[in-house]
């Protein structure tokens, strides 16, 4: 093959290349399905014989479980199994990567059904398999349980006090320095260092160090917890789940039912949003169990309430940051400490918090100091660039601060110490080439900038935001048909468009039309080990391996024009999907017919495990009205600017930008879990729950930035995720400046905005 330029590549860096499909926008390919009901929810699926189940739930926040009494149920007519967490293995202590993040099966395992003690409201103790849905709740409530309530703990600094009730009297605190002598409620302490923290201080013209709280708050996904388990007569068990990585659920269910994985089938269904809350098993280990108990397939699916209370929300955290900076702008130092909540279990996102504190900038003395600490709340699980939105509200809140005292352009400060290429992060990666620069130009020359804003209680704040993107394992196969068309086969679960974005790439590297691509999500015995959809990771990755799956069908495409030509394969050029040689010329289309006549059927495939981050960034650019008669916040504009590498399909790169602005503004100005004093969850629907409607939100404007990738033949960054990280601060900023007082408690809610406005007023 001659080709002097690989696909996504030109010999000047900075020259854009020009793509026939990629940048374009085709109509996605499972779009006709979504839009008119016909693509198959796991919910939608009803296997013969199928029952029901049901799950028997903690009243108490933390209790000890006394006893458990199910034969009123398992007496009641249509009742065909219960179970416990007796029913389970007995647990291992073995910590396993799920992916975006990692997890201890010993705790999974207590978390699945209570051992020994409920550690929060909505706690699964045991679980009833009926004949009907209605028939498994009333038999539920047939299973006594008695418990002996304990003292509970709601708040992460209550947890870390060495009088606290303990949720797990062997837990000891893991920590780089000596063991602590007994146990506590703090998991682990992660600390990061560069340079030297006291010198950088000394040199600061101006020190600013304040605190900040965060509240639980939860994804979010229309979608509930649901699941179909089929154990068969042969020691098979196959499940139907709507879960964002099919491999990391058969992964989960071979360790806690100690089972080979080769004896597990799991079949992704579509999914109905996820946001990283749908990698963790719940109801799949419960279902299996009562189908192996009743011989035949069960389902569960979770209420919206169970859902609120038993599934993993993003931590509540406290947290205090201070910087320093000289009177020309520079920063010289920073210094963090962190207490993240992980709920019941230990594993919390206090590691990607640690190493995102400080991330969009350039400090020569940092030190970052993590606790992940266990509290009666359900364990903590990812949401959207998990920990990184929490840091960024303390951090670009005293950003904002320093630039005011210093009085300098809030954006002209960022700009003055943005990371960029050959930063040194203060965990200790070193970022190639990066595009936060590029998008604080992008913002800071943006009509939205440079118009004014007028009227009185209005306010225009700006905030940074960064999250790593990841790599990991991603497989898929190729089929060329006999009519030009290629069936892509893989196993990256599609939350936003992935199919198309993947399909795309593969289009691009063949020089076929996108529709000429039919992309099949599969099940866990159809397609190679793939890793979990998250970590804004699947379009580079799994785009990654259809590119080089690509490259394979190519080089049997080459050959076998030799084969037809009768020539050598060095005789054959590929340009534009155009295969050219001894003066003849054939499309992809046309050789594909050819090709099928006279030899083998071409597939290509390819496997990848791509390391290292793809360093996403972004900035927001945000106006508001207060009403200071109400403390309610009216967004009069929003801009979103983030550097997506390449966009592969810009109008997904703008869906997943104005979606994770949506949840990064519910998160500053409304959501959050309220808990009363016996650590119950009185919120628990989307009624009381208040994430943001289209009446809450305006139009968001996007700016793509596209500084490529170097590890990546087209330049793709993920998107995902970063999305949702600078919204809080950036209201928070400009809220300071529609009154004057400056929020350091998330959400900033009417209720918290009017307190300090009239506090403010009254001088107290």
């Amino acid at each position: 093959m001659s080709t002097e330029v690989a696909p996504g590549k030109t010999s000047d860096p900075e020259m854009p290349v020009k793509y026939k499909v990629i940048g374009t926008r085709p109509v996605r390919h499972d779009g006709a399905d979504k839009v008119t009901g016909k693509a198959i929810y796991t919910d939608d699926l009803h296997l013969p014989n199928m029952v029901f189940g049901a799950f028997v739930r903690s009243p108490h926040a933390h209790a000890r479980i006394v006893s458990i009494d199910t034969s009123e149920a398992d007496e009641m007519p249509g009742v065909l199994a219960t179970c416990t967490s007796a029913d389970l293995p007995d647990p291992w202590d073995k910590v396993d990567n799920l992916g975006e993040g990692c997890v201890n099966y010993a705790h999974l395992s207590g978390n699945v059904l209570a051992r020994k003690k409920a550690l929060y409201k909505g706690h699964a103790v045991a679980a009833v398999a009926a004949t009907s849905s209605h028939l498994a709740q009333e038999a539920a409530r047939r299973i006594k349980v008695e418990y002996e309530p304990l003292p509970a703990t709601m708040w992460v600094l209550d947890a870390m006090h060495d009088d606290a009730p303990l949720l797990h009297d062997d837990l000891i605190t893991y920590t780089l320095g000596d063991e602590p002598a007994r146990p506590s409620n703090i998991a682990n302490h992660i600390r990061f260092e560069k340079g030297n923290i006291d010198e950088g201080f000394a040199a600061a013209d101006v020190v600013i160090e304040r605190e900040f709280r965060t509240s639980t708050v939860h994804q979010g996904y229309i979608e509930p917890h649901v699941s179909v388990a089929l154990w068969n007569e042969d020691g098979r068990l196959k499940i139907w789940t709507a879960t964002q990585g099919s491999f990391v659920v058969r992964q989960q269910m071979a360790a806690l039912l100690k089972m080979p994985v080769s004896q597990i089938t799991i079949v992704p269904c579509e999914i109905g949003g996820g946001f990283g809350g749908k990698i963790s098993v719940y109801e799949q280990p419960v279902a299996a169990v009562l189908s192996r108990k009743c011989g035949r397939p069960v389902k569960i699916m979770m209420r919206r309430d169970e859902v609120f209370e038993a599934t993993g929300p993003t931590p509540g955290s406290f947290m205090r940051v201070k910087l320093g900076a000289t009177k020309d702008g520079k920063l010289v130092a920073g210094k963090a400490w962190l207490a993240f909540d992980a709920g019941a279990f230990p594993g919390g996102v206090i590691g990607p918090g640690a190493m995102c504190v400080f991330s969009c900038y350039d400090l020569p003395h940092a030190a970052v100091d993590g606790f992940d600490v266990v509290l009666n709340k359900p364990k903590t699980q990812a949401y959207r660039a998990p920990g990184s939105t929490h840091v960024a509200f303390a951090t670009e809140s005293v950003i904002d601060e320093l630039a005011e005292q210093l009085q300098i352009d809030p954006i002209e400060f960022r700009l003055n110490n943005a990371a960029q290429e050959g930063t040194r992060r203060v965990d200790g990666p070193v970022y190639p080439r990066v595009g936060l620069v590029e998008c604080l130009h992008a913002i800071q020359h943006s009509d939205h900038w440079n118009s004014p804003l007028n009227g009185p209680n209005r306010g225009r704040g700006v905030a940074c935001g960064f999250w790593f993107n990841a790599g990991l394992k991603s497989s898929v196969a190729a089929n060329v048909n006999a009519d030009g068309t290629v069936t892509l086969v893989e196993g990256s679960t599609d939350i936003g468009g992935t199919r198309t974005s993947i399909a795309m790439q593969l289009a691009e590297t063949l020089g076929i039309a996108a529709a000429d691509v039919i992309p099949q999500v599969v099940d866990t015995d159809s397609v190679g080990f793939t890793d979990v959809t998250g970590g804004s990771r699947v379009t580079f990755a799994t785009g990654l391996a259809a590119y080089e799956a690509g490259l394979d069908i190519q080089q049997q495409m080459i050959e076998r024009a030799a084969q037809i030509w009768e020539c050598e394969t060095q005789e054959i050029k590929v340009a534009d999907g155009v295969y050219q040689g001894r003066g003849k010329s054939l499309t992809f289309k046309e050789l594909a017919v050819q090709a099928d006549k006279v030899g083998k059927p071409i597939v290509g495939r390819a496997s990848v495990d791509p390391q290292g981050s793809t360093n996403a960034f972004a900035v927001n650019l945000v106006d508001v009205e207060v009403d200071p008669d109400t403390g309610k916040v009216t967004i009069l504009r929003f801009t979103a600017c983030q550097d997506a590498g390449k966009a592969i399909h810009p109008g997904y790169v703008e869906g997943q930008m104005q979606g994770g602005s949506a949840q990064g503004i519910g998160w500053a100005l409304n959501e959050e879990y309220f808990y009363d004093d016996q650590g119950h969850m009185r919120n628990a629907s989307f009624l009381d729950y208040r994430m943001p409607t289209c009446y809450d939100l305006p139009m968001i404007d996007t700016i793509i930035v596209e500084v490529p990738n170097p590890d990546h033949p087209y330049g793709v960054r993920g998107v995902g995720e970063v999305s949702i990280v600078p919204p809080p601060p950036a209201i928070a900023n400009a809220i300071y400046r529609a009154t004057g007082v400056r929020f350091r408690q998330l959400p900033m809610s009417p209720p918290t905005i009017w307190k300090a406005i009239s506090e403010q007023g009254t001088g107290e």
